[in-house]
């Protein structure tokens, strides 16, 4: 472990310590951007970290100018978005860069104002629910521009602000809530962390600015290993990504095995494969799927800790989830804080005091379905534009039934942990929560896939399939 070693963590506080962790940090993080972006990233980080001083603001410009800087980039699905409604309303004088580019400025100028009046009075009801109230808005703009209220011009410019506003929604909620504390950062940090620059997920990795602070290293030493920690997953998110390459290429070229969606869409035309192959393709996407969330968290927080931050990781050690409430945790640890700080956490402090269990599995249930898909229908909030509000809502039932399921099993395993019950600690009883929790999870992944082109029932049919009942 080079982050035990002295020599090392004394060679990571020289310029030729600093040097090797960028450079290999840069050929790291080059796997998965262009090679100016990964500059960008890396310099950025190692800058903030090395630059106390001006860390607000070497966060800020860095963060903004990846966003904007990728704005420009062809294929940028903000862009694309956008040209679907431009199309809708045949209007050609106008590009979807110019309009991605205005509504990203004009979300900044509206955050900034939003952070100063919450710091101001604490007693404004955004201040007090900023969740409730971001969604209500998200809400309100999403009506407006889903039900033809307003046509041309106007419809495309409202889309282009609830496309912007959508993906830094949740990092502006906790920006809001970080007005309470009594050392807060500068608002510049503020905006600097709403979709930082380690991070093109839309999920907060390091939640908010009050988090962020907790784990900044306060010395050199603790810098130096923060930083080795950080390139230690850099490394290990790069052996993530080739095993993900390796078997991609044995399962689906070598093999032949299909998706789900595939296997599904068989089954539906009364040809369906094997049994057999049916379970393979299922258990591949779900472990493809795995493979991409802890390689996509290991990467967002290698970078975080060279910025000098030592967050804990996204994903940790998974298969080894004894309960479902344990895998909950494990598997992608900032969504599910997410999920806790806005959902969970309001609701068990507000419902059946006098009820204990109750209590406890009603506000799991809030966190894990009701917040889950909430999270996830925002996130895809452009599939309104292609489908309208009503088939959005049709097309989402699968997932939405995900989430009652996931969220049932998650709240019963976290009410027979407050009862004390714990799984058997022998081999066969460990055995037996492997295979529980990963039959659940792979039979779940049938519903849990996000496409949108089968129906619930269709989903149930074929994952009734695989059983052998026709």
């Amino acid at each position: 472990a080079i982050d035990e070693r002295e020599k090392c963590i004394a060679l990571a506080q020289t310029v030729t310590g600093q040097l090797v962790i960028y450079l290999v940090a840069l050929v790291a993080v080059s796997s998965s951007y262009d090679l100016w972006k990964a500059a960008l990233i890396v310099s950025a980080a190692m800058a903030s970290a090395s630059l106390p001083k001006y860390r607000s603001r070497i966060i800020f410009a860095g963060t903004w100018s990846l966003a904007f800087l990728t704005l420009w980039t062809s294929g940028n699905n903000i862009q694309d978005y956008i040209g679907d409604v431009l199309r809708q309303e045949h209007i050609d004088y106008l590009s979807p860069l110019a309009l991605a580019c205005g509504a990203t400025v004009l979300f900044v100028i509206c955050a900034w104002g939003t952070l100063e009046l919450a710091r101001r009075n604490k007693t404004l009801f955004f201040a007090r629910r900023p969740i409730l109230t971001l969604i209500g808005l998200a809400a309100v703009l999403c009506g407006l521009a889903s039900l033809d209220v307003l046509q041309g011009l106007s419809r495309v410019i409202l889309w282009s602000i609830l496309i912007v506003y959508t993906r830094y929604l949740w990092f502006l909620a906790y920006a809001i809530v970080d007005q309470r504390s009594r050392e807060r950062s500068p608002h510049l940090f503020q905006l600097g962390v709403i979709r930082p620059f380690w991070s093109s997920s839309s999920i907060p990795f390091g939640k908010g600015a009050a988090f962020l602070r907790k784990t900044l290293a306060k010395t050199p030493a603790d810098l130096a290993v923060t930083q080795l920690k950080g390139v230690k997953l850099l490394i290990w998110s790069n052996i993530l990504l080739a095993l993900k390459l390796s078997l991609t290429w044995f399962c689906e070229e070598q093999q032949h095995l299909p998706s789900v969606e595939r296997a599904m869409d068989a089954f539906l035309h009364h040809q369906p494969y094997s049994i057999l192959v049916g379970w393979a393709s299922l258990i591949w996407s779900t472990g493809k799927f795995c493979l991409l969330t802890a390689y996509g968290a290991h990467l967002f927080i290698g970078v975080a800790r060279l910025a000098g931050f030592r967050l804990p990781r996204g994903t940790w050690r998974p298969l080894e989830s004894r309960t479902l409430m344990e895998y909950f945790n494990r598997f992608n640890y900032y969504f599910k804080e997410l999920l806790v700080d806005f959902f969970f956490l309001p609701t068990f402090f507000s419902t059946f005091r006098n009820h204990p269990r109750l209590r406890m599995f009603f506000a799991t249930f809030m966190a894990a379905g009701v917040g889950n898909a909430i999270w996830h229908f925002i996130r895809d909030i452009d599939v309104v534009v292609t489908m309208g509000l009503a088939g959005a809502f049709e097309t989402y039932t699968s997932y939405a039934f995900y989430c009652v399921v996931l969220a049932t099993g998650v709240g019963v395993s976290q009410a027979r942990a407050s009862m004390g019950v714990k799984p058997s600690a022998t081999f066969f009883g460990r055995l037996y929560s492997f295979l529980f929790v990963w039959s659940f999870v792979v039979c779940l992944h049938v519903f849990g896939d996000e496409s949108r082109n089968h129906t619930l029932g269709e989903r149930l049919s074929f994952l009734i399939s695989l059983f052998g009942v026709s």
